[in-house]
């Protein structure tokens, strides 16, 4: 169970720091970091730590994708939590 816990902190501390990478760049007007790598890491567990650099960052929370995929992504995941630590 450790390990799973030390993945959760790595992945959301990723898709955190990821966010923040991506709305330097859109405010330099640099190459971004695809959406479909932004989703894929909130997808993989990470949608805690989207969420908040959506919020903190204020980046992607006017696109739907983002909007619906990310509480969705955290819901999916809560459910496969509770699913495998319950058995």
């Amino acid at each position: 169970m450790n390990i799973l816990w030390y993945y959760l902190l790595a992945v959301n501390l990723l898709a955190f720091f990821l966010y923040g990478i991506d709305k330097r760049k859109a405010v330099k007007d640099q190459w971004r970091i695809p959406e479909a790598t932004l989703l894929g890491v909130a997808f993989v567990g990470g949608s805690i730590g989207a969420w908040a650099g959506m919020q903190v960052f204020r980046h992607k929370t006017k696109h739907w994708k983002f909007k619906i995929l990310v509480p969705v992504f955290f819901l999916m995941q809560v459910a496969a939590f509770l699913y495998y630590t319950t058995k």
